[in-house]
């Protein structure tokens, strides 16, 4: 969580690009936290507890976490709570 390269966040399973870098802040929540996903990278699903919309990697169907907006942490009103487990980072370096 508390880790911020230049770079990119892939999906665990199957490598595709989920994530830029720089649009990862710290939520205060424990897990990374990225208020935009790469165009097209991000399926969005509601939970099936009702109350939480579920992210999966549109490539492979991997659960990623879950979204929520209206949270004011950013200017896009949007934060991806992610799995750290279900990412991987890739260095622009």
């Amino acid at each position: 969580d508390n880790f911020y390269e230049e770079g990119v966040y892939a999906c665990r399973k199957c490598g595709s690009v989920l994530y830029e870098a720089e649009d990862k802040f710290d939520a205060h929540c424990g897990w990374p936290a990225f208020d935009k996903e790469v165009e097209g990278s991000v399926t969005r699903l509601p939970d099936i507890d009702g109350s939480r919309t579920e992210i999966s990697c549109a490539n492979c169907d991997g659960h990623l976490g879950h979204v929520f907006v209206g949270e004011h942490f950013t200017d896009t009103d949007t934060r991806h709570c992610v799995n750290s487990l279900s990412i991987k980072f890739l260095s622009n370096n």
